[in-house]
């Protein structure tokens, strides 16, 4: 009697314990399917399925934070960096610490070059600003003297001989009384010279 009563009273346990277990078992068996989606892919379909849309959104911003690769057709996965705008082949869903590195030292030759290219834009642009400046003044120069050129300067008028009361040289005509008066009146001055005694100088007194 003493058994059955103790029987009775464990079997509640028995089956509390046989509970818990099968509880333990399908929670685990549900993880086994419910396991971490391996790349974006599968999380994105597994976000796909979600409840509402407000929830599939924030499971899709979850996926793109957790996997930066992507899977190509052909097997393995690409990175796509946008601040270079190209692809990088990577091993797994995310880039390793090497393939990470060199995707940073050519993101590090793209601004060099970059830098250069903006370096000899902004040196074409200068040379073409300087030839257009000078081409525009040679332009006003050619306008200047053009304009000069059509503007007629003034000649000075020819200056009027004055004749009135004047005798140019070799005007007279040889033999006539004007042309030789003066060399007939110097030879009578001459004459008079002659007959003219030179008045003689008073003695000194002694």
């Amino acid at each position: 009697m003493s058994d059955l009563v103790a029987s009775r009273r464990a079997a509640p346990l028995l089956i509390a314990a046989a509970g818990f277990i099968l509880l333990i078992s399908s929670h685990a068996h549900a993880q086994w399917w419910k396991r971490a989606p391996v790349d974006f892919e599968e999380c994105a379909d597994a976000a796909e399925k979600s409840a509402t849309k407000a929830e599939k959104t924030a499971a899709l911003a979850d996926c793109n934070a957790k996997f930066a690769g992507r899977r190509k057709p052909g097997g393995g996965y690409t990175y796509y960096d946008f601040l270079q705008d190209r692809t990088f082949d990577i091993a797994g869903p995310n880039p390793t610490p090497e393939e990470q590195k060199k995707i940073d030292e050519s993101y590090t030759a793209y601004l060099a070059d970059q830098r250069r290219s903006n370096e000899a834009a902004q040196a074409m642009a200068r040379q073409q600003r300087e030839q257009q400046e000078q081409q525009a003044q040679q332009l006003q120069q050619v306008v200047l003297r053009s304009e000069v050129e059509r503007v007629p300067v003034p000649v000075e008028r020819p200056k009027v001989q004055q004749t009135v009361g004047t005798r140019p040289k070799g005007a007279c005509t040889k033999g006539s009384f004007s042309c030789e008066w003066p060399r007939l009146s110097e030879g009578l001055n001459e004459i008079k010279k002659l007959f003219s005694p030179t008045p003689s100088k008073p003695a000194k007194k002694s």
